[in-house]
């Protein structure tokens, strides 16, 4: 039928056969919202992930847990390509008028995967904040530099 039509789904990355998600650390229920917008020649689809994902600290190895979102809005044309060019393009993809279903399960698998952070660090240690909060006034700190930050230095003015 024509007009919006919203779906709601919930599923583990265990449905996701062959993917690997769980080794990726996608081991909570995964929320997925599907909204898709049915016109005479075309649909429409925007596919929105949430879901808590478990990792460890890349410095300091303890078990961190963070949430992860990630959307995609593709379009599904009508009929056939007229050129081989039309054939490439992501966003939008040809499906037979007849069809009565979109299989949107890869695309779900690459959201989630896009997902993922590149680093992880955890909050709670103080030496893990990478990206923590910035001091107003780094000047009127007066912090012993441990032993691991001056390692730290030490490789960094090596590679420099």
């Amino acid at each position: 039928m024509q007009g919006m039509h919203e779906f709601v789904f919930t599923c583990r990355a265990a449905d996701f056969v062959d993917r690997h998600l769980a080794e990726a650390g996608f081991t909570k229920d995964i929320l997925v919202n599907v909204v898709a917008d049915k016109s005479e020649s075309e649909v429409t689809v925007t596919i929105k992930t949430s879901t808590v994902a478990d990792f460890t600290c890349d410095i300091c190895l303890v078990p961190v847990s963070r949430e992860l979102s990630g959307s995609l809005q593709l379009g599904y044309v009508f009929g056939e390509p007229v050129d081989e060019n039309q054939i490439v393009d992501d966003e939008y993809r040809f499906i037979d008028k007849k069809a009565e279903f979109i299989d949107l399960a890869e695309d779900v698998c690459e959201i989630l995967l896009l997902s993922l952070p590149l680093k992880v660090t955890c909050i709670s240690n103080p030496d893990c904040r990478l990206y923590g909060e910035v001091k107003k006034n780094k000047e009127s700190q007066t912090e012993e530099k441990s032993s691991w930050h001056e390692s730290l230095e030490k490789l960094k003015n090596k590679y420099r």
